[in-house]
């Protein structure tokens, strides 16, 4: 089963490219997203501040799909976010080194667009990195 191309549009134009206009092209919009760094948030608006900071942190932003199964109006990825760290991330000072944990985000589908998206991150293995970096 492959990839839905909602999936791969939402990572590869609005995460990886920053290509904000994407957003009202690919998410409902009162699109709720619950994100693994503890982020609540309804709509285009507040999910494009999110965007914004975590771009803003990690420059060269990835996030690259590892596996994705599909069924109905659901699809569930396992990913691996990448980035580096430029400015301040989770209380730490910006090292200028890569990073990257892995996660897992479940899609809710509506027509052609994605209603609801949860992620949830390694955020014990992202903090052990972070650590490690300070302290290198």
């Amino acid at each position: 089963m492959s990839t839905p191309i909602l999936v791969e549009k939402f990572y590869e134009r609005i995460w990886n490219a920053g290509d904000l206009g994407a957003i009202t092209d690919v998410m409902a919009s009162d699109f709720a997203f619950r994100g693994s760094l503890g982020t609540e948030l309804i709509g285009h608006e507040a999910f494009e501040e999110y965007l914004g900071s975590i771009r803003g942190a990690l420059a060269d932003y990835r996030c690259e799909i590892i596996q994705c199964v599909a069924e109905g109006n659901y699809a569930f990825a396992k990913m691996r976010f990448s980035g580096r760290h430029v400015a301040s991330f989770r209380g730490y000072a910006p090292t200028g080194k890569d990073v990257s944990w892995l996660g897992a985000a479940l899609f809710r589908f509506e027509g052609e667009v994605i209603r609801e998206l949860w992620v949830l991150g390694d955020l014990a293995g992202l903090d052990a990195v972070l650590r490690a970096n300070q302290e290198a």
